[in-house]
């Protein structure tokens, strides 16, 4: 099964060679800096490094996970994150709402889009509302049976982006990573969530990856986020 799960993370990192886990993608991984006039410095480019690798370590807020990629700084070990089984509904649901962001007439909507995502495409898309430490954490890992077609939806406000995501390998290798950033950039910044509410931006979310998986594959696809 070859999927990375988040959690949140001690304040110490290490560089460590990369088991055999997709990369999260998370918007972080886009964080703009402000420019100095020392920018140039070795110093202040090892500086803004580490400061991304906190950023990006930081963004699931308690998702799960064993590890994750960080582009031209290495690679960060996590450790085990939140494990709260008695957070997880008693029947299946591919949508869980342990935050209260969503109406359970907005929950069943989403669950019936959900199951239309997995028969036509194969993928199964998974959502998980929450406040970090306010989470079933590690437990959804069996709870859903999360493999390489599962993409892991994690609807977190705690660190501004509301808009977080596992993607399993056989996903990546048929949607572009871009797309993930560009989709928590148009829906999961704070100013859409604070305006429009945090329900608003899963569900948008939701149906914009549901575009994304219908489009054939090709060298343009999810080029748009609709």
């Amino acid at each position: 099964m070859a999927m990375a799960f988040l959690h949140y993370p001690s304040p110490s990192f290490r560089t460590t060679s990369l088991p055999t886990f997709s990369v999260p993608i998370t918007p972080s991984s886009r964080l703009s800096l402000p420019i100095t006039p020392s920018l140039n410095s070795s110093s202040s480019r090892n500086r803004i490094s580490g400061f991304r690798a906190k950023s990006l370590n930081w963004v699931f807020s308690g998702a799960l996970a064993f590890s994750l990629s960080l582009t031209g700084v290495g690679f960060a070990e996590a450790k085990v994150g939140v494990n709260k089984p008695e957070l997880l509904p008693q029947e299946f649901t591919p949508v869980i709402d342990v935050a209260g962001f969503l109406s359970d007439g907005q929950e069943k909507r989403l669950a019936e889009e959900i199951s239309n995502i997995e028969k036509d495409t194969g993928f199964k898309l998974r959502v998980l509302a929450q406040n970090y430490p306010d989470t079933p954490g590690l437990a959804i890992k069996d709870f859903w049976q999360v493999d390489d077609r599962t993409i892991v939806f994690v609807a977190d406000p705690t660190f501004g982006n509301i808009l977080n995501f596992n993607v399993g390998a056989s996903v990546d290798l048929d949607i572009p990573r871009s797309f993930w950033s560009r989709l928590a950039g148009k829906y999961g910044n704070m100013f859409y969530w604070k305006e429009k509410g945090e329900d608003a931006s899963i569900e948008a979310a939701v149906m914009a990856i549901s575009n994304c998986l219908r489009e054939p594959v090709g060298p343009n696809n999810c080029s748009e986020v609709k």
